[in-house]
Formats: structure tokens, sequence, C-alpha cells
């Protein structure tokens, strides 16, 4: 029985470091939903059921809420790009409180249409944050969690984001009876509620374990297929863009069914993006995470092509819960493949992350910018952008499926 506790010790923390016991890697696993949830769930996609309240309103005109929201997704890059020098220069831990701060502090900020000059900085700014949350996070976290374990504890942390999905959905057309004005004072009061909460809960600071040299001889062939994932997560990231940017428009006024029920299918956009996540990282535990990504693009291409087929109210909810799941879903499948094929040193793969968010945040701004000209340019056609969304996937899928013919082993 001692031994048994000793190697789990063991492998649950190299070194060893004080509080990584597994009551205090839960806790830390309540931080990290924290921080995705005002990051990413609440400070990206609470914008989504707010654009035709922006619109009604003449804050801005359709065109430029549209291009409002891929300026959160702009700067989404660029804290995916920032975010490893800034951990470096001022701490994970403290970069992490500063970027719950930062968020909240936007939502306030974006409380009055000063000049689209003004909210294009704070849109972007708030995906800064989610940038820098999403590469630092899970990061400082699993490298404390047993390997059978690190699927449903990446999923715990990142059920974050549809905890704000859901969060927004519900609380937004709520506070808009108050006001769009108060809409954005009630999000800045949970996201400032939450930043108080996940405080004192962070693990203490520890510098990045070195790859040991002996196994450098052992990437060769994992390489080729990490790099096959870091296009494999830009390109899902396209496929996400169609629904976490236009779904709610889409229905609202698209389908001429109105806010109300563009807010119905966003709540259900939600709940799919709270379980999809513990779903998805505990079948990768079970699974491995391999086939269980491959079986995730799949089902994925599926529902973010089935509104081009119908837009029947049962196709839209299986498609908005579906594609909801795998909007945070697919970030445990990513990380643990990551641990599978970069399987010795810790600092590697925070690296490979690191390339991975980055990977996603390119490609998802590039989406979404060129998603947003697409709509301008057809005058509105939604249908398209779907179907672009779904052809991403389905690439992505064929990726995978090319590797494992040429690299058996890797699959």
């Amino acid at each position: 029985m001692t031994n048994a506790v000793t190697k789990q010790h063991v492998d649950t923390r190299p070194r060893q470091r004080p509080g990584s016991t597994p009551q205090s890697t839960w806790r830390y696993a309540v931080a990290g939903l924290s921080a995705s949830l005002v990051g990413l769930g609440l400070a990206r996609f609470s914008y989504t059921p707010l654009i035709p309240a922006l619109i009604a309103a003449k804050w801005f005109s359709a065109s430029d809420v549209v291009y409002l929201g891929a300026a959160n997704l702009a700067g989404y890059l660029a804290g995916a790009l920032a975010a490893r020098a800034v951990a470096d220069r001022i701490g994970a831990v403290r970069a992490l409180r500063a970027m719950m701060l930062l968020a909240t502090l936007s939502f306030f900020a974006s409380s009055a249409p000063v000049s689209f000059t003004w909210f294009f900085a704070w849109r972007f700014l708030s995906g800064l944050t989610g940038g820098i949350i999403m590469v630092l996070a899970a990061s400082i976290i699993l490298p404390r969690v047993s390997a059978a374990r690190r699927g449903i504890v990446g999923g715990v942390i990142f059920a974050g984001v549809g905890l704000g999905v859901a969060a927004s959905g519900t609380l937004v057309p709520l506070l808009l009876q108050q006001g769009l004005q108060q809409s954005w004072y009630g999000l800045g009061a949970l996201s400032a509620l939450l930043t108080l909460a996940s405080w004192w809960n962070w693990p203490a600071e520890a510098r990045a374990d070195a790859a040991p040299p002996l196994h450098h001889a052992k990437h060769h062939h994992a390489s080729t297929a990490a790099r096959a994932l870091l296009v494999q997560y830009g390109l899902n990231a396209v496929a996400l863009v169609p629904h976490m940017v236009f779904i709610v428009d889409f229905v609202a006024r698209g389908l001429g069914q109105g806010i109300a029920a563009g807010s119905r299918y966003w709540v259900l956009y939600g709940l799919g993006a709270i379980v999809g996540p513990l779903v998805s990282g505990h079948l990768g535990d079970r699974a491995g995470f391999g086939p269980t990504l491959r079986a995730a693009f799949l089902i994925e291409a599926a529902a973010v092509l089935l509104p081009t087929v119908s837009t029947a109210p049962v196709s839209l909810i299986v498609s908005s819960v579906v594609v909801g799941g795998f909007t945070p879903g697919i970030v445990p499948l990513v990380l643990g493949r990551i641990h599978e094929l970069v399987p010795h040193s810790s600092e590697q793969q925070r690296a490979t992350w690191s390339h991975a968010t980055t990977s996603f945040a390119l490609f998802q701004a590039a989406a979404a910018y060129g998603f947003s000209w697409i709509y301008a340019q057809t005058g509105g056609d939604y249908l398209v952008l779907f179907g672009l969304g779904g052809g991403a996937v389905v690439l992505a899928l064929a990726i995978d499926l090319g590797l494992a013919l040429i690299v058996p082993r890797s699959s």
C-alpha cells in the first residue's frame, strides 16, 4: 500500500511540489474552470446573444457588429502568441489573475458605445485574455494530474467555456430587459465574483521541467503527427466559427424567429458546451485520445453541416448541442493527444500546446474575418458559412486518416 501511494505521488508530482495532493488538484481545476468561464465563456461568448440587441439599439451597424465580434478572435490570437512571454515575465499565476481582471474591466468598458475604435479595442483585449488563459491554465494544472485522469480534469477546466455560454444565454435576455448597458454591467459583476473566488486557488509557481536529452531521438515520428495535429486543430477552429458567431443571428434574423428564439438555441449550445468536455475527456481517458479525436471530427462535421440540410427545430437543436459540445470538448482531446505524442517532456508538451492554441487562434481569426466578408458579399447567406465550416472539419478528418495510413504507429 505504501509503495503504491508513493509511486502515484511520484507520477503526479515529479518534483513533489507542495500542495499537489489529489484534493488540491481538484481545487486547481475549479480555478481553471473559473478562468475559462471568465476569459472564454463570458468574455467571448456573451457577445453572440448581444449581437441582435446591439444592432436593434443602433449602437453599431450590422456589418460593424460582426467585425467587432471578429476583433475578439484577433485578440485571442495575440494572447496565444504572447502567453508564454507574459508568463516568463510575471509568472503564470499572476498572468492568469491579471487576465481575469482585464476581462472583467472589458465588460464595464463596453457598457457605452463611445466609438467603434473604443469598442474594437476592448473586444480585442477581451480576446487577448482568453488566449492567454487558454495557454496557461491547463499547462500549470495538468502536469500535477496522473495520466489516467488528465482527460476528465481537462474537461472540468474547459467546462467553464460551456458554463459561460449557458450563463450568457440565460442571463443576457434577462439583463436586456433592464437595458443594453445594464447587460454589460451584469456580466462584469459576475466576472468580478469569479475572479475573486479563484484568486487563492491556483497552484504555487513552479518552473517547467526541462526535456531530458535522452528522449530527443524518440520525437521524430511524434513530431510528424504533432505537426498534423496543429493543422487539424486549426481547421477545427474554422468549423466552429459559423455557430460561435452567427447561430443566434441566423435564428433571430435569418429565420425571422426573433432574439428570444435565437437565445434559446444559444442556451442549448451552452448546455452542450458544459457536458462536451467532460464526456470527451472521459472517453479519451478510456479509449485513447487518438481514436476519440477521430470520432469527434466525424460527428462534428455532421453537426456543423446539418443546418444546410434542414432548419427544422429538431435539426437546429441537435446541431447547436453537438457543436456546442465540441467547442470546448475538442480541447481535452487535443491536450491528451499532445501528451500521447510527446510523453517524456512536460516543457515540450507546454510548447506544443502553445503552438496548438496559436494555430487554433490563427485559423479562427482568419475564418471570422473571412466569413464576415463572405456574409457581407452574399447578402447574409448563412448556409454558405455552415457549408464552409463543415468542409473544414472534413478536411481535418481526412488528414487524420491519411496520417494513420502513412504512419500507422502515430495514430
